[in-house]
């Protein structure tokens, strides 16, 4: 009688010729994402997985943490950033494959408090926030020396005019989650965190939302690494983050999409 364990190794060999691929033959997708993608990539990760693909290896901080890892050498295959600086970084030293990359979601900029004590906040030109913050408050979000989210921050508070009086009075997080953090514990009274992130908590509420015009566009750009070009899953997860029928996961989370 034929061996059955003979059987199926021959018909494993069979399989590339046959052209089709063995799921254990699938490299996992190691992707460096903004900490503010956490809950949409991972529902969209979930989605991936269950569509036969390997679970892709998520990993989420601050754009400049991860873009810096990547320069050392981590071992990304895409890289998903908050802002176009960091990917710029990326590409300037050749570590990314610029024909991959696209702009592929966008964000605003929102002033929260804890949700037992939010009042709203115009703001505006000259709005008091050392008023707001009291005499020992701080004002959390992320560093703005390096973190996407505190950079926003600082171009919104220096179109507002209160940069110099707010910045030593900063909570300055290592990113927007550790910011958010902050404020749902309340440490701090107030936090400038993305409106995606301020919608995925119940610890805070959205007290004033800054005018687009008081910062540079928050968008996201996504793009393989140098390593991720030689993996076709790779190349295949960044079509499915940006196709259509990703685009009411990212909208549900509260991102934008590109017209």
């Amino acid at each position: 009688m034929p061996c059955p364990r003979r059987h199926l190794v021959l018909a494993a060999a069979a399989l590339p010729l046959l052209g089709i691929r063995p799921a254990a033959a699938q490299q996992p997708v190691t992707v460096f994402a903004a900490a503010s993608l956490t809950d949409a990539l991972r529902e969209i990760a979930r989605d991936w997985q269950a569509q036969g693909h390997p679970a892709p290896r998520l990993s989420f901080a601050a754009s400049s943490a991860l873009a810096r890892q990547i320069e050392q050498g981590a071992p990304a295959d895409l890289f998903l950033s908050a802002d176009e600086p960091w990917m710029d970084y990326l590409q300037q030293r050749n570590l990314i494959l610029p024909s991959s990359r696209v702009s592929a979601l966008g964000n605003a900029l929102v002033l929260v408090a804890p949700a037992d004590q939010a009042r709203p906040v115009v703001l505006e030109w000259g709005t008091d926030l050392l008023a707001l913050l009291g005499p020992r408050g701080r004002l959390a979000t992320g560093d703005p020396a390096h973190v996407p989210v505190g950079r926003y921050a600082q171009a919104a508070l220096q179109w507002m005019g209160q940069w110099e009086a707010v910045a030593p009075r900063l909570a300055r997080a290592e990113n927007v989650r550790a910011a958010l953090l902050l404020v749902e514990r309340g440490e701090v009274p107030y936090g400038i965190v993305y409106a995606t992130d301020a919608a995925a908590s119940r610890g805070v509420t959205v007290v004033g939302r800054f005018p687009p015009a008081s910062h540079p566009a928050v968008t996201y750009p996504f793009a393989l690494t140098r390593r991720g070009e030689a993996n076709p899953e790779a190349r295949a997860l960044l079509g499915h983050l940006t196709a259509p029928a990703t685009r009411p996961a990212w909208q549900r989370h509260g991102f934008s999409l590109p017209s």
